[in-house]
């Protein structure tokens, strides 16, 4: 079997792999986040300028992710369409709570992932 995914439902826990640093989805959450009101800013306005800043106030923290911090090639290179749609779904999914049992079916939830509150004194004293 190929490592490269041929249907969406391959691509899903692929495209979580390739966003498996914590530091990479946050930093897509921003870009996401701009891209969506510069949309609802073009819908409201009318003015298109917003959908360039939309693609650019999502596109560029997302690559810079994945060439500093991730280490990788965006998804969006070789699978546009899928990725845009993932993009979102990520987005959504940390919304609401419901990403981190994805990302642990992808195999990606790394220990680095599980933010790690300061010990408490009494863990302090058991170490």
């Amino acid at each position: 079997m190929s490592s490269q995914p041929t249907n969406y439902r391959q691509f899903w826990p692929y495209y979580l792999r390739e966003h498996s640093r914590i530091l990479t989805r946050r930093i897509h959450y921003f870009g996401t986040g701009v891209a969506l009101i510069a949309i609802i800013g073009a819908v409201a306005t009318g003015n298109l300028w917003f959908l360039l800043a939309a693609a650019l106030g999502g596109y560029i923290p997302a690559w810079s992710a994945h060439f500093f911090v991730e280490k990788n090639r965006p998804a969006t290179f070789r699978y546009p369409f899928w990725s845009l749609i993932s993009d979102f779904r990520m987005f959504f999914m940390w919304i609401a709570d419901r990403l981190q049992p994805e990302l642990k079916r992808a195999g990606c939830l790394a220990e680095i992932d599980i933010e790690d509150p300061a010990p408490k004194p009494e863990q302090k004293k058991a170490a």
